[in-house]
């Protein structure tokens, strides 16, 4: 199972948070460049594409929810997630994760003075792993806080934790990029599920549902790290717990190309693929209390 490919297809999944829903309020969401970041970054490969064509990533959901007109709430976020607490490298890269969606959140939301608190947490996280050398903290800090630039500082978080990646992969400490996605899905799923209990929508209900199969693959990542230790093994028995939710959740896809086009300077790529979930209110119940039971259970000491 290719980790890396995992951690493009997240980092892309920022990039392509328009691929469901090509505006935002403030009106079309543009990439930055020439060309897209998914084209610039993440290499042709088969696996890597299923993979991000699964994933909703926590930027992408953030952007459905503000489309959607639904509000902003403080307590959705890991507040009581601090970076000082975390002592060993899996809980660091956890969090890394989990405060990684919690920034997409804030940021999509322009609650600036909130993400530059988090984004001061995942400095610390950065260098407690030792690839704070990888994150350019001031620039994204100075790109959060124009509010104007979000195209750029999504390049630039991608870069960033492209770079984190490469360089755990190199330096075989691979588990850690698995720990980082791993937190991101956890919360973006948090996220999601219990918006859609206050606020139901249908497209939402399908992202959630979505996520079967990439559940499946994220276990199957995980899967050759499940013994080096006792967190690790209770992490992968937690993913089969929200997995097995999913057991009669059915989902059918009708492929279809990708669609580029050129506006204001960039290239604006649209998914043209559809799918079909079908979930009972009771399944998705399901879902909904197991995913709050395992986030809480990652973020509360």
């Amino acid at each position: 199972m290719k980790g890396r490919a995992f951690f493009l297809a997240l980092v892309a999944g920022l990039a392509l948070c328009a691929c469901h829903n090509n505006t935002k309020k403030s009106g079309e969401f543009k990439l930055a460049g020439s060309e897209t970041m998914y084209q610039a970054i993440v290499p042709e490969d088969d696996f890597t594409s299923d993979i991000s064509m699964n994933f909703s990533s926590p930027v992408e959901i953030a952007n459905l929810l503000q489309i959607q007109g639904v509000p902003f709430s403080q307590g959705y976020l890991a507040s009581s997630l601090k970076a000082t607490d975390q002592t060993s490298s899996f809980d660091k890269a956890i969090a890394m994760g989990i405060l990684g969606a919690d920034l997409g959140y804030l940021n999509i939301y322009e609650k600036t003075g909130n993400s530059i608190e988090v984004l001061s947490s995942i400095r610390k996280l950065a260098e407690g792993l030792n690839v704070g050398q990888y994150f350019d903290f001031e620039t994204i800090k100075r790109l959060s806080l124009s509010k104007s630039n979000l195209d750029s500082l999504l390049f630039l978080s991608i870069d960033s934790y492209n770079q984190i990646d490469r360089y755990l992969t190199e330096n075989n400490r691979g588990q850690l990029s698995a720990l980082i996605i791993i937190g991101a899905w956890i919360e973006a799923q948090y996220l999601a599920t219990q918006v859609i209990r206050i606020y139901p929508d249908h497209l939402l209900r399908d992202r959630i549902g979505e996520q079967k199969n990439f559940l499946s693959e994220l276990i199957s990542m995980a899967e050759p790290y499940c013994s080096l230790d006792r967190q690790f093994t209770e992490l992968c028995s937690q993913l089969k717990e929200i997995s097995s939710k999913y057991d009669e959740v059915e989902i059918s896809y009708t492929q279809g190309e990708p669609v580029s086009s050129e506006k204001d300077g960039g290239l604006l790529v649209t998914q043209t693929g559809t799918s079909k979930v079908e979930m009972t209110d009771e399944q998705l119940e399901a879902i909904i209390d197991v995913t709050e039971k395992i986030r809480n259970l990652l973020i509360i000491k």
